[in-house]
This record gives C-alpha cells, structure tokens and sequence, in this order.
C-alpha cells in the first residue's frame, strides 16, 4: 500500500530530505509504508550529483548539495514536487524501468489537461512542443525534472512539474545543465490548473496504471 500526503503550507527543504530518509529507513526495515508526498517548497536551488559550478549564474535564493541525480533545478511555489518512496526489492530492482515509469506518470497527468509531455534522448525530464503555443517550429521547453536516489533498493527524491511558478527565478541557474532550452509551465502554455487540480491528476493517473512506479521499460 502506498501513503499518499499533501501539504498545505511550504515545507523546508532540509525538513523534507530529513523526512525522506527516515521514511526510506523505515520502509527498509519493514515498519513504514511506501509513500508519494505532494509538497511545495519556498524558493531555493539544488545541486544534482552532476552539477557543475559554473551552472550557478545568480544565487539569489539558498542552494543545497543534495544527493539526488542530475545537475541544477530551481523549486519553489507554483511547482508540484512528488516525492516518491518506493521499495524496489520487491517491485523490480531495475533502476532504468523506474525512472522511465516516472516520466510516464508525468506524461500521463499532462495529458489530463491537453498538454503533450515527452522524453528526449540523452535529455532526462519531460517536455514539450512549443510550436502549438505560439513558439517556432523546433521550440521546446522543459515542464517537468525527474531527480531520484535509491539507498539499498528503496527511491526517493522524484519529480517536478511547473504548474504556476515564477519562471523568471529559473534564470539564477542552468536548469540541468542545458542552456540551449528553456522551461515552461501549465499556466505559461495558458492551461487553467490548480496544484490541486494537477494533484488529482496525478493519483488518478497512478491508480488507473497497475504497473505505474514499478519496471516496465521506455516504451
């Protein structure tokens, strides 16, 4: 069984790491359930094992080294970030199935509101197609970053998607170290959606895919 919370109020990034890795401890030994946790932070940068120092243009807001994957990536009100911990041992020690059925989940809610998510090679994270919202042919933007570790078989860290954040505080970073694309939101491609909204979304979509979160591959 899998515990679902939503938080009302910002939470403290170093408050959530600490919270994560006690959860991930828990479900290894068995007295925890696995769990997605909806929250939003107040504005801040990460740093993915991949950063690089040169990737941090502006920090005008605080900066943490995290253990998660990847390079830079901005949170802050406005983004939905799913924290996902999940047991792998028993759903399919395969790291590549997983982060795959992350995107997939991502891709899936995005559909829910009309918006086409996709993969890119070589490019982790979902995006999109600017040219059917006012952008040239060949225009594309990142709307959601995929970020996660795995301690012994158990994930955690996740997602992100812009629903209505300030795109603008992207600008203190290069978001995952690609300078030639920019990121996007729901409300940014004039989509009409709530976290809320997106959270609804986002557990229909997990309950109606009986293999979601578990290995499956990229299709």
């Amino acid at each position: 069984m899998v515990e679902w919370t939503v938080e009302k109020q910002p939470v403290e990034y170093a408050y959530a790491v600490q919270e994560m890795e006690r959860r991930v401890e828990g479900i290894r030994a068995g007295t925890a359930e696995e769990a997605v946790w909806l929250l939003e932070h107040p504005p801040l940068y990460t740093a993915g094992t991949s950063a690089k120092e040169e990737d941090l243009l502006d920090p005008r807001f605080p900066v943490f080294k995290t253990g998660r994957g990847g390079e830079y990536t901005y949170h802050g009100p406005g983004q939905r970030v799913a924290y996902v911990m999940l047991d792998l041992r028993r759903r399919g020690p395969d790291v590549r199935g997983y982060v795959c059925s992350l995107e997939d989940w991502i891709i899936r809610a995005l559909a829910r509101f009309g918006v086409t998510g996709e993969r890119r090679e070589g490019r982790v994270g979902i995006w999109v197609d600017l040219a059917g919202y006012g952008g040239r042919a060949g225009q594309e933007a990142k709307i959601a970053a995929v970020g996660v570790r795995i301690r012994r078989w158990v994930t955690y860290h996740g997602v992100s998607i812009n629903i209505n954040p300030d795109l603008s505080h992207f600008g203190g970073i290069v978001p995952c170290g690609i300078a030639e694309h920019g990121v996007t939101s729901l409300a940014a491609l004039g989509v009409d959606c709530s976290i809320e909204d997106f959270d609804r979304a986002l557990q229909e979509v997990w309950g109606e895919q009986a293999r979601l979160c578990a290995p499956a591959g990229c299709e």
